[in-house]
């Protein structure tokens, strides 16, 4: 990577790079200029003004819209998920979290959607404000704090995962009028979404994932309050009836869905509600369901209900693919290392997900999940938000694992040429 220019305009940079793609093409185009000024596409083209403009040239690479990962939990180590992480205080937790997000910001991630702390205090809306800011790097962030979850659940402390935690590791609330107190104070906290517990999960032992947890009745009132102040709803949601419930209860998106029937699918994409499936964790678990190297540190009841709806989830992973509801990209990564997250990429293609369908769901599909369409697209008004790789990810999948370029907002965070960008820091 060459720069060149003198007497530059504060801010302003020309990007020349051999190959693009804007998020939205069924193909990447040639050799393409990108102008950015003031933090914004202001031109894209063959030839774009580089009047005044620092000109990087990329040489043979892609360039790219800023990757999203719509489902990540930024302050939870897998490491130490049960009895250490208990130990730890908010603060210890959110320092955790620096370096993790410096990583993931290096790696091509210039926004993300964090789905829920299990710290007492929630500190993801405190990094979220802190990079904001300015005074920390990382992702920009959407940020829903805690799960709301039914006493008995999937984030009740009385569960045998959450015994392990000094506190609820969500917020309890039974009922339509103590789930409507608490989806009020989660938005006053500062929340950007409101997520709850549909179903019960894998990791949790003394439920199911096919459990429905919240009764329709409790789901529109959650629904409908958040939507009154302006906040959209995700759930947790792997078992069929609990998707299906928070669909029609009107939620934006279902998380994992990994148990939904094809016809429920269909709901989904009549009624326009998006699909995050984070399926490189559940493919991973299957994969290795005769490993016992791999389930030490697990709860047993893991491996036994991966075991027992083994064949339910690659059915369901094949009925996505085939489908045509909005997938939008996201990992659940913190429940395995962040390093990772990049993986969800060649399992969703694994799975019969086209390359193309794949990468939007990364842009311009997160985007319009986040209602942010100046993010996922590389074009004129769009937020600078780029990236750029070696190798091109439509021909390997896997060359996504190998961004060396990254610029948030017209900044440029990481770049090939020593001391023009630092590499990224070791961290989970």
């Amino acid at each position: 990577m060459t720069r060149r220019g003198c007497d530059t305009e504060q801010g302003a940079v020309v990007l020349i790079a051999d190959r693009s793609w804007d998020g939205l093409a069924d193909r990447p185009s040639g050799r393409t200029e990108v102008a950015v000024r003031d933090g914004r596409v202001a031109e894209v083209g063959p030839t774009v003004d580089r009047v005044g403009a620092e000109v990087v040239e990329l040489g043979d690479r892609m360039l790219l819209p800023g990757l999203i990962d719509c489902h990540i939990h930024t302050t939870v180590d897998p490491s130490r998920l049960l009895r250490a992480f208990a130990s730890d205080g908010s603060a210890a937790i959110a320092l955790s979290a620096l370096p993790v997000l410096r990583n993931l910001l290096h790696r091509g991630f210039t926004t993300i959607r964090d789905l829920a702390t299990f710290a007492a205090e929630p500190v993801t809306l405190y990094l979220r404000d802190a990079i904001a800011r300015g005074h920390i790097v990382g992702p920009r962030m959407i940020v829903a704090p805690y799960l709301i979850s039914a006493r008995g659940a999937h984030g009740d402390a009385s569960t045998l995962l959450a015994s392990h935690f000094d506190r609820e590791i969500g917020a309890l609330a039974d009922g339509a009028d103590e789930i409507t107190r608490r989806v009020r104070e989660k938005i006053r906290a500062g929340a950007d979404w409101i997520k709850f517990g549909a179903t019960g999960g894998f990791a949790t032992p003394s439920d199911d994932p096919t459990q429905t947890t919240y009764t329709q009745e409790e789901m529109n009132a959650l629904v409908a309050t958040a939507r009154d102040l302006g906040i959209p709803c995700t759930p947790h949601a792997y078992g069929d009836e609990g998707v299906s419930r928070a669909v029609t209860a009107g939620v934006r998106s279902i998380e994992h869905g990994n148990l939904a029937s094809a016809s429920t699918l269909a709901q989904m994409t009549e009624r326009g509600v998006f699909l995050v499936p984070t399926q490189f964790m559940v493919l991973d678990a299957l994969d290795h369901l005769d490993d016992d190297s791999y389930w030490e540190g697990k709860d047993p009841a893991e491996r036994v209900k991966f075991t027992r709806y083994a064949d339910q989830l690659r059915e369901s992973a094949h009925n996505v693919a085939a489908s045509d509801v909005r997938i939008a990209f996201g990992t659940d990564a913190g429940m395995f290392p962040h390093t990772d997250n990049w993986r969800e990429f060649p399992a969703m293609v694994k799975t019969g997900i086209a390359t193309v369908r794949a990468l939007r769901a990364a842009t311009s599909v997160a985007a319009d999940l986040l209602d942010r369409p100046d993010l996922g697209r590389l074009q004129p008004g769009a937020t600078a938000d780029l990236i750029a790789l070696p190798a091109d990810p439509f021909d390997d999948i896997t060359a996504v694992a190998d961004i060396d370029f990254v610029m948030q907002k017209g900044t440029v965070h990481r770049a090939p040429t020593p001391g023009v960008a630092g590499k990224p820091p070791t961290g989970r």
